[in-house]
């Protein structure tokens, strides 16, 4: 098995308590499956400051174009929107866990010039996943991009529903939507909404991906800076923020269904418990053999 890279931009304040817990977890499931994983600690944001004065050294931007994924602690970071302008992003991904083992996948193009690329990648992710493709737009002429990319997936299922009833859907069926496919100005709303009706924004994760190169991937919510040292940062949504990059970064999908199930397992074990760092990631770790999937040709797909 080949080796698969990832850098880590930790920044300060609860970021290296946050990354700490996404590479313990990233560790062990690499290790149940067989996967030669390896991270690059890199400075980002204030820790960067400390070091060199600016937030975003050359160093580091020379150092995260040589690997597979990004993973970034915060995505409310100044030097994040550094990060994504040197990569070459053409579509975004967001995933909403809504329950134990239940989710839901928006696509969306970083802008209209994208647009057959993001739909055409959410039917290849629907081809891992239940085979469905929700399409949500306002523009009835953008339909036609789904329609002529359905031509080339034989079997898929693909619908065409408004704005309104997709967040009616998103509210009282939204296992009904494995993968949602949408235009650029949609998909925050559409994510907000799912996470909103799901109880958490802790339960998204976000990734900007390219046409070439590494994709750049961060959780939906950031932790407040005063709790680092403290032990008492949620890492859900960077736990689950890993399980996108195995999948859609790294293309390790079996890794990332373990890592996402055990996560979704010990949310509901934990209920609305506060949730340590540590003690949750350790949660996680524990469950990881009896979440672990073994579909390893998912692993081909997207190749």
């Amino acid at each position: 098995m080949s080796e698969n890279t990832f850098a880590c931009l930790a920044g300060d304040g609860v970021g290296p308590e946050l990354m700490a817990a996404a590479t313990r977890a990233l560790d062990r499931v690499a290790h149940l499956h067989s996967l030669d994983l390896a991270d690059v600690h890199l400075p980002f944001a204030g820790e960067a400051m400390t070091r060199s004065g600016h937030p975003l050294p050359a160093e580091t931007r020379t150092a995260y174009r040589d690997v597979d994924a990004i993973l970034v602690s915060s995505q409310h970071e100044p030097a994040f929107e550094g990060v994504k302008a040197d990569l070459h992003l053409a579509w975004r991904i967001a995933r909403v866990q809504l329950g134990e083992r239940a989710d839901v996948v928006v696509i969306a193009p970083m802008g209209a010039w994208a647009d057959a690329i993001a739909v055409e990648r959410a039917f290849a992710c629907a081809s891992t996943r239940r085979g469905r493709v929700a399409a949500v737009s306002t523009d009835d002429s953008w339909f036609g991009f789904v329609e002529r990319e359905q031509v080339r997936w034989p079997g898929m299922q693909a619908e065409r529903i408004g704005l309104g009833e997709a967040v009616v859907r998103l509210k009282e069926s939204p296992t009904t939507m494995d993968v949602v496919v949408t235009e650029s100005h949609l998909l925050d709303g559409l994510v907000d909404a799912a996470s909103h009706f799901a109880g958490s924004k802790a339960y998204v994760a976000h990734g900007w991906m390219p046409d070439s190169g590494p994709g750049v991937f961060a959780p939906g919510e950031s932790e407040a800076d005063d709790l680092g040292g403290f032990d008492a940062a949620d890492p859900t949504g960077m736990l689950l923020t890993a399980s996108l990059l195995l999948g859609e970064g790294l293309k390790r999908r079996s890794a990332s269904r373990t890592l996402e199930r055990a996560v979704g397992t010990a949310v509901g074990r934990n209920g609305s418990a506060p949730r340590q760092t540590r003690s949750f990631t350790d949660a996680v770790i524990a469950l990881m053999p009896e979440a672990r999937t073994d579909v390893e040709h998912f692993d081909e797909v997207w190749r």
